[in-house]
């Protein structure tokens, strides 16, 4: 990225101004202020999609969340993953003693002061999220949910630290490493964005534009913007999978067909085997579910549930257990107010109400799946 944060260009008769910025600099802050109240432009474009702009005008909607809501509309990943990327961003902040996304604050006051349109550039974070989601295997999707939670460096940030930070975008900060494990993901978190970000700025009203952005889309959007951008292929969320179903039915019919035929070969055999496939994936999910400090009337829910659960592909023993978790132990305003801070240490995870029913639901998820793999490699042991 160029030395210069501001970056002009001349795009079918309008005249654009991108600002590169790092997301939690206060440097950046002034300069967006700057910027926006000398050039008077006829539009500010941020880099936020509606649902990071309504959360960064009223910080505190997560108070409002509904667990219970989450867990039933299947969005338990989604959030864990939004709630990882704000807590880093927020230790980064807080080591600064600066605002998360205080640029794009500004834009809008600016924008405001000088009465210009203000126009929300970035594609939908769910949207991005389901693209990355989507293109992963199951071990990959498990490293990238481990690499979210388990990879903050605890180091203090200096000053000095803000520069290199303008080379991170507001959603790559989080997974700067796991990129070069993932370039599949660099492509859908940066270069797509690039062509979303770049079609709304040169479409945005007005003969002058201002653009805030992350310091690593100045490049791709400056390449991108004078080019067609096919926006529908690059917002829409792509189908499952159509071998992830095959093989979320191909489990529960191989299992079923060992067992038939362990019946078939011998009775005392055949409930073995049974016995073994329910302990295993019962014994897994429950364990799964205690090590994070589940309640014990949902590890029972898992043990109860889990080989059922394997047996119908739709149902996951995780939403019961979750359920359950919440009801017995229901979060409260304080668990939410404090997410995003508990999310960034074993301590907090363990211990906020909130982040624990999700836990849940995840862990005793995976421990069924392992169980039914553990179990069924040694059916097949046993008979053969």
């Amino acid at each position: 990225m160029p030395t210069d944060p501001i970056t002009r260009l001349h795009v079918d008769g309008k005249e654009i101004i991108l600002v590169g910025t790092a997301h939690v600099s206060q440097q950046s802050v002034e300069l967006v202020k700057q910027v926006i109240e000398a050039e008077r432009p006829d539009s500010v474009c941020i880099e936020l999609d509606e649902k990071r702009y309504e959360n960064i005008k009223n910080p505190k909607a997560w108070e409002e969340t509904d667990i219970v809501q989450v867990i039933k509309t299947h969005r338990v990943g989604f959030m864990l993953a939004n709630l990882a990327l704000s807590a880093y961003q927020r230790r980064m902040a807080k080591q600064l003693g600066t605002q998360v996304g205080g640029e794009m604050l500004q834009g809008m006051a600016s924008a405001q002061v000088v009465g210009a349109e203000l126009v929300l550039a970035d594609r939908d974070i769910q949207t991005t999220f389901l693209r990355i989601w989507r293109k992963l295997s199951l071990w990959e999707k498990c490293k990238l949910l481990g690499s979210l939670f388990f990879s903050f460096d605890e180091d203090p940030l200096k000053e000095e630290d803000i520069q290199n930070m303008l080379e991170a975008d507001m959603l790559e900060s989080v997974l700067h490493e796991v990129r070069e494990t993932f370039p599949k993901i660099g492509d859908i978190l940066i270069s797509e964005r690039d062509q979303y970000l770049s079609h709304k700025i040169k479409t945005a009203p007005g003969q002058k534009v201002v653009a805030i952005l992350g310091g690593a889309h100045v490049p791709g959007v400056t390449q991108e913007i004078t080019r067609t951008v096919d926006l529908e292929a690059i917002s829409s969320v792509p189908p499952k999978n159509p071998y992830t179903k095959v093989i979320g039915w191909a489990i529960p019919i191989a299992i079923i067909a060992l067992l038939v035929y362990a019946f078939a070969t011998d009775f005392q055999t055949g409930l073995q085997n049974l016995t073994v496939w329910a302990l295993w994936c019962s014994g897994l999910s429950a364990l799964f579910t205690l090590l994070v400090l589940g309640h014990p009337l949902s590890a029972l829910t898992s043990f109860v549930l889990a080989p059922f659960s394997v047996l119908n592909p739709l149902v996951a023993v995780g939403w019961f257990s979750g359920l359950v978790q919440a009801a017995i132990q229901k979060p409260t305003v304080h668990d939410l107010q404090n997410i995003h801070d508990d999310i960034a240490n074993l301590r907090g995870l363990l211990r906020n109400k909130a982040l624990k029913v999700l836990l849940v639901v995840i862990f005793a998820n995976i421990g069924s799946t392992l169980g039914t793999f553990i179990a069924g490699a040694d059916i097949i042991r046993n008979l053969f």
